[in-house]
């Protein structure tokens, strides 16, 4: 089945299911917590964006969580992007990259860092995105990062 796609934008948590926001995350290989965590890390984020496909022929006449992502930020110069995810069967339609618009958009005032998931660099650096030289991390489960191939 083939739909048009019609999008919409949300920047606000309110009425999202983070049961979803969990299971998409942990599709894409990302973060893995309890959806009260990820609920926990997006009210204390400085930016949100979530997109959804509202499409009038889905079940219950819902919208269809598509993608979010989101930034923690000191508001002044630094800013952070987190969790950014398109369903699989949305990619390369350009939801991604408005996703990132949103985001550098609201944050233009800011250096900005990101996490990238592995196989993903070529995406953001087709935002203007460069790898970091001097990146580093303190991860709280140190082999599973490096046999995720995040770290040396």
């Amino acid at each position: 089945m083939n739909l048009e796609i019609r999008l919409r934008l949300q920047f606000d948590n309110e009425n999202i299911d983070f049961d979803l926001v969990a299971k998409m995350l942990q599709q894409a290989g990302m973060a893995s917590y309890a959806p009260e965590k990820h609920q926990l890390a997006f009210n204390n984020s400085q930016t949100v964006v979530f997109v959804f496909d509202n499409h009038n022929d889905y079940q219950n006449d819902g919208d269809l969580l598509i993608g979010f992502g989101r930034a923690i930020s000191d508001g002044v110069y630094q800013a952070a992007i987190y969790d950014v995810v398109v369903a699989e069967n949305y990619q390369g339609k350009g939801i991604g990259k408005l996703i990132i618009q949103h985001i550098t958009e609201k944050n233009a005032h800011c250096n900005m860092i990101l996490y990238a998931s592995i196989g993903k660099e070529k995406f953001y650096e087709k935002e203007k995105f460069r790898k970091m030289k001097t990146g580093m991390a303190l991860f709280k489960d140190v082999e599973k990062m490096k046999n995720k191939g995040f770290t040396e």
